[in-house]
């Protein structure tokens, strides 16, 4: 491959990084250049939450792979240039940097611009106190925040020469909040509701539906409830924040669409993300109905030479088939690999994706996958059946034994396991995983029920939650 043809990367975290190092291991000839518009590359982005609590003393403890080690393995490492446009007939990107722009060619091309914390409709998201939580940099103004102003250092973050010390060092000046309000109980929004409870914040939890972690089901939805105000975390369920006000600048009032006001000091807000294809706007590049970029099995776009993956692509859904929009961090890391050794030419498919999640919650374990929402599910096609059952995950004589819940659906016709959750506080979320391994295999609940799991009083009882699960709900559907 000629040095004027070389793979282009736009994205330096996790699907990007993943590609450039597996293509370089699969041709080490190949000249590969990613461009990132930031200055963080390749961090854990699910580790924030406990960066903020206090739990992770250092940004760059995130890191998985530091620019000086991309350098060593061949990268081209651009960080602070962003790929404002792309030319698919000249097969070019546009860079910009330092105030100019560039033209750079390319042999083959991989979107992984990822996605962006999304705030509107709310009004007032722009006031001093208002924060999402999605980068390395947001981490270190909301911590800044919390620490007090006599005991704040910008070094302490420990965020080296990426870091935006300036905006870190101005929450860090100011005086910490005593009251925050959490919009959207989502992944984000109950992860920080643990980490500004361990700063002794009086922390306010809104949520537009019923329940919190709406993705998870009702078992656990309910659980998370009950959880949260025993963790003395004030919910306000089905209450749909409309606007944040402040005085001189700083947020001091949040406004609900029902007439509900609270002051606060801080707002997160967590209401979700939206992936970033603003710069193919242009092109002929193809966007799913999910608003991600359409893929094919390999990571392909609808150009031959142009992938895309992580949080700003489509992958197939293991149980539908479906195009789905899955933006987590493994799927990120697995379909950026398989397109390196693609494009290095050893082609592999970036794989299937289940919506396979876990998430703590102070003490409380959960997690989920598959299909559980019944209507989703009938609009694939199923006749959905579910069954919750609660078991002890250990032996009930020994110690640490505590209850789990499990919900599994199914397909009344055919048998056909089509998703679960589980909750619980001992080791419950990693059970997630049985679950999502049936669902790659295509596995009847009969066939689930059948499967040879360990069991040692210390780590299950005979009868493993996952296996008393399938045991009900292959009852039911008989």
């Amino acid at each position: 491959m000629l040095m004027s043809d070389p793979f282009v990367v736009v994205g330096g975290d996790a699907a990007g990084l993943s590609a450039a190092s597996k293509c370089l291991r699969t041709d080490p000839d190949r000249d590969v250049i990613v461009f990132e518009k930031g200055s963080w590359v390749s961090y854990a982005h699910c580790g924030t939450p406990y960066f903020v609590k206090g739990e992770i003393e250092h940004l760059t403890d995130l890191l998985s792979l530091s620019p000086e080690e991309a350098a060593d393995r061949g990268i081209d490492l651009r960080r602070g240039h962003e790929v404002v446009a792309v030319d698919t007939d000249a097969r070019t990107v546009t860079v910009a940097h330092d105030g100019e722009t560039t033209e750079q060619p390319y042999g083959d091309l991989l979107v992984a611009t990822g996605a962006r914390a999304v705030s509107e409709p709310i009004e007032g998201s722009t006031l001093d106190g208002v924060f999402t939580l999605h980068g390395l940099d947001h981490a270190a103004d909301i911590r800044s925040y919390l620490t007090p102003p006599e005991a704040f250092d910008v070094a302490d973050l420990g965020g080296g020469d990426a870091l935006d010390e300036a905006t870190a060092a101005r929450y860090g000046g100011m005086d910490p909040p005593g009251t925050v309000a959490i919009v959207g109980a989502g992944y984000v929004g109950v992860e920080m509701a643990e980490a500004f409870a361990a700063w002794d914040l009086d922390v306010h939890l809104f949520q537009r539906s019923d329940r919190p972690v709406p993705g998870f089901g009702d078992a656990v939805g309910d659980a998370v409830t009950d959880h949260l105000r025993e963790s003395a975390v004030a919910l306000h369920l089905g209450e749909e924040v409309r606007r944040l006000d402040g005085a001189g600048g700083r947020v001091d009032r949040v406004v609900c669409a029902g007439g509900t006001e609270l002051r606060v000091d801080a707002v997160l807000v967590g209401i979700g993300i939206r992936p970033n294809t603003g710069f193919l706007a242009d092109t002929p590049v193809a966007i799913g109905e999910s608003g991600a970029v359409a893929t094919d099995e390999h990571g392909r776009t609808s150009l031959e030479d142009v992938y895309a993956a992580g949080d700003v692509a489509e992958m197939p859904h293991t149980v539908t088939g479906d195009p789905t929009w899955n933006p987590l961090g493994l799927p990120a890391n697995r379909a950026g690999r398989a397109i390196g050794s693609t494009v290095g030419g050893d082609p592999e498919p970036v794989g299937r994706v289940s919506g396979t999640a876990m998430v703590k919650v102070f003490d409380l374990e959960c997690g989920r996958t598959g299909l559980l929402d019944h209507d989703r599910a009938r609009g694939a096609g199923f006749d959905p059946v579910s069954e919750t059952i609660t078991a002890g995950s250990r032996s009930g004589y020994y110690p640490g034994a505590a209850e789990t819940t499990v919900t599994l659906t199914a397909d009344r016709d055919s048998g056909r396991l089509l998703g679960g959750s589980i909750v619980g506080t001992d080791r419950a979320a990693v059970r997630i995983d049985t679950v999502a391994t049936a669902l790659g295999g295509e596995m009847t609940v009969a066939e689930l029920e059948r499967q040879d799991l360990g069991y040692a009083p210390p780590f299950s009882p005979v009868w493993d939650p996952v296996l008393v699960a399938a045991k009900v709900l292959n009852g039911s559907l008989e």
